[in-house]
């Protein structure tokens, strides 16, 4: 496992698609999230579709039109990411798509990874609101924002606009930037935090590599090598989309590994020679024995 290196706020951007819900208003049942790298901000919108045109729509409204042209997209390998017409539009505006194989919760070789954990968790609130998902989905949204995050120790919204958002609760108990608020100092204590902005980007900076650098040492420590030969047999993860019971297996197979893309990233194809979209990751396979 290997660092996630960071240029600067708004650099690297995973972008991923949960769902499906049950259907809302306008037949809403997907959710595409944005998570920016740095501040670890999240844009998100409600789709009714999976497609390339969503995708850019949402990458050019959610993130560029907001942050700016982004160095580095980071996916998984779904089609409405690897397009021709997403792929074109990327390169026309320079920005680099990485691509993390199926399942792969770390950093595999020079790919970067999502933050998972994040995603992870909105998936889980967003089920858990079953119908009504469509209206927390902002409520979700914020209090992420204004959660400090343990890897940077600041929240989102004060790495991203340089200062803390007003919650809820600050007006039930009011706090002292509610009771003695003023106008004109007000202003100067805003110029105040826009200057010491970037120190607090430095700090939270040097957090992240911490943090990184705690989850990896951890990670090997527990990490068993291990990996697939040509024609080796395999089962696989059963995908979450696929609503597995909790009594139901939650491996299905056996499948042959049928090209090593890269170490630990494997092409498979069933017992009936059809091959499977897109590319697995060994954290998601485990060996079959007849």
């Amino acid at each position: 496992m290997g660092l996630v290196r960071i240029a600067c706020p708004f650099d690297q951007w995973g972008i991923d698609i949960l769902g499906p819900f049950p259907p809302a208003v306008a037949q809403k049942k997907f959710i595409i999230v944005a998570v920016e790298y740095f501040t670890k901000w999240v844009e998100a919108e409600k789709l009714a579709k999976k497609s390339e045109k969503e995708v850019i729509n949402f990458v050019w409204k959610n993130i560029i039109c907001r942050f700016g042209i982004p160095r580095v997209l980071i996916s998984d390998n779904g089609t409405q990411f690897q397009g021709k017409a997403i792929m074109a539009w990327c390169k026309e505006l320079k920005i680099q798509q990485d691509f993390i194989a199926v399942g792969n919760p770390q950093v595999n070789d020079q790919t970067k990874v999502t933050n998972c954990t994040i995603l992870q968790h909105l998936k889980m609130i967003m089920e858990r609101a079953k119908g009504l998902w469509v209206e927390e989905l902002p409520g979700v949204l914020w209090a992420y924002g204004t959660t400090p995050r343990s890897s940077t120790g600041e929240t989102p919204f004060c790495l991203v606009y340089g200062t803390e958002a007003i919650i809820p609760a600050e007006i039930g108990e009011e706090t002292q930037r509610i009771t003695q608020y003023d106008a004109t100092k007000n202003q100067d204590e805003r110029a105040f935090d826009l200057t010491v902005i970037e120190e607090k980007r430095d700090t939270a900076y040097a957090k992240i590599l911490h943090h990184k650098g705690l989850m990896m040492r951890s990670y090997n420590r527990k990490i068993r090598p291990r990996c697939f030969q040509f024609g080796d047999l395999g089962l696989k993860k059963i995908e979450v989309s696929k609503h597995v019971g909790k009594l139901d297996p939650g491996w299905e197979g056996p499948f042959k590994v049928i090209k090593i893309k890269k170490p630990r990233t494997y092409k498979l194809q069933d017992l009936e020679g059809k091959d499977l979209p897109r590319s697995w990751n060994i954290h998601n396979l485990k060996k079959f024995y007849a």
